[in-house]
């Protein structure tokens, strides 16, 4: 799966408007499944390439297998460029605050005017309703969609460790892309799609929705829920080292009281059965985390796994990096930093978490420089060498879409 012809989606040209997190998914995706991703950045670049901190990594992640085309669609040569290369498009993403591509005549309806076979993916914060006109952020949603309500303790809401609903509502706007791409195999037209934050977070928590629609009761946030499972919690063992430990059904804890030599708590009548192991943590956990914290991290991780039972070790993300998994699998790959101190160096990257006939779906194309595909797009689309070198001259300091 490592060549272009041999992809689904070789010969599929996309053309993205997008920043941040949320559209540069959606194009990844259709990237690393072999579309050709075009990326318009406006003079001076995508503002994303340009953050610090948490959002360091998310221009070089979320950018790989794509094209970068400098236009200023602020002028009319700009936006002539543009209108140009959608004609020769199959899908379009943006995901800018609503009217920003009115106000530039990218929008659906001016659009399909032209290519009646576009297909058009807008992700925003909220679908089409009252909401529509607020500005939404990852943390946003979360806050009020019932995310970080379960993930923090009672009282203490807390986002969760990664920008979920960026990345999933992007991955919702490529599944909505591709039933379009399915529907116009049939009809012969496009036709617009719509991803969102805020749905795509109230999806995430529906599962406690439904709990509620079921039993009555609100769902508790998760450190303070009632476990389905009798052990099912994070260790801290020899060392302060800390792993988590589950015995999810009553054959595993056969197999837990005989590893570990327990065989009070394997005749214990109160034990007997996974529900009654639930009802029995108050006591039970506590003397659990006692015995169990004189073994090492390993020592455990060894026993549980020579046993066939979950753990986990208690890992950062950087530590992923080498994890001799994802090494021995080719879940990383390596990229070139295109931007910042370290442009230029090799960095790893992970990959679309899943295999087709077998094969991981690589990096064909290191995340793009600003511009690098300028001039061979604008001569493509008929400019001559000088009408394209005018056209696509970053200019910095010009200000984003």
């Amino acid at each position: 799966m490592s060549s272009d012809q041999t992809l689904p989606y070789t010969g599929l040209r996309v053309v993205e408007f997008t920043h941040m997190v949320m559209g540069p998914t959606c194009g990844l995706v259709l990237a690393d499944l072999g579309a050709e991703v075009i990326k318009v950045e406006p003079p001076g670049g995508d503002n994303t390439r340009r953050l610090l901190g948490s959002g360091a990594g998310f221009y070089p992640l979320f950018n790989r297998n794509k094209k970068s085309l400098v236009l200023d669609l602020q002028t009319p040569q700009g936006k002539e460029a543009v209108l140009r290369l959608i004609d020769t498009a199959d899908v379009v993403s943006e995901n800018f605050k609503s009217g920003t591509m009115q106000k530039l005549g990218l929008d659906y309806e001016t659009l399909r005017q032209r290519n009646p076979r576009l297909i058009y993916v807008s992700h925003k914060g909220f679908l089409p309703g009252p909401y529509d006109h607020r500005t939404a952020l990852d943390e946003v949603v979360q806050m009020m969609g019932g995310l970080a309500y379960m993930t923090g303790r009672p009282g203490d809401p807390l986002r969760a460790g990664s920008s979920v609903n960026d990345i999933m509502g992007g991955l919702f706007g490529a599944i909505g892309v591709m039933a379009a791409l399915a529907q116009r195999e049939r009809t012969g037209l496009g036709q617009q799609v719509q991803s969102a934050l805020f749905e795509n977070n109230v999806f995430l928590v529906a599962q406690h929705m439904m709990q509620y629609a079921v039993t009555g009761k609100p769902a508790a946030p998760m450190p303070a829920r009632i476990s389905a499972w009798g052990i099912y919690d994070v260790f801290q063992v020899q060392g302060g080292e800390q792993i988590f430990l589950a015995v999810v059904s009553d054959t595993q804890w056969s197999i837990f009281c005989r590893a570990f030599s327990f065989v009070d708590l394997q005749a214990d009548a109160r034990l007997k059965t996974n529900n009654d192991r639930v009802r029995e943590r108050e006591w039970l956990i506590p003397l659990l985390r006692e015995r169990l914290q004189h073994h090492s991290r390993n020592e455990l991780a060894s026993i549980f796994e020579r046993e066939g039972l979950p753990f986990a070790p208690i890992t950062a993300p950087h530590e992923l990096l080498q994890d001799p998994h994802l090494l021995a699998t080719g879940g990383l790959a390596p990229v070139t930093l295109p931007d910042g101190e370290r442009a230029g160096q090799k960095a790893s990257t992970a990959l679309l978490p899943l295999t087709l006939d077998g094969a991981r779906l690589g990096v064909r194309h290191d995340p793009p420089q600003l511009g690098q595909d300028s001039m061979a797009l604008l001569t493509e689309l008929g400019y001559d060498a000088a009408t394209a070198s005018q056209l696509s001259m970053p200019q910095i300091g010009k200000t984003q879409l």
